[in-house]
């Protein structure tokens, strides 16, 4: 019985990465069409990095960014 849990588990893990994989493969296309619109996708990807964030997490972030910028200015 424990055995075929296991097994299962694998089973489910091994399903979920091949998934995961092919996501990985639209999401590259979706990218390649991006680009081919004439998007930048470097600036795409810290968007969507950036999206993903918590809104006080960024503005802090942003804050301290800017503190070091001026920094690196004086």
């Amino acid at each position: 019985m424990l055995f075929r849990s296991l097994r299962s588990f694998v089973e489910r893990i091994e399903r979920l990465e091949e998934e995961k994989l092919a996501l990985g493969a639209d999401i590259r296309e979706v990218y390649a069409e991006s680009k081919g619109a004439g998007f930048d996708i470097k600036v795409m990807r810290q968007l969507i990095l950036l999206r993903k964030m918590d809104k006080d997490d960024r503005l802090e972030m942003e804050a301290i960014l800017d503190v070091y910028e001026r920094a690196l200015d004086a």
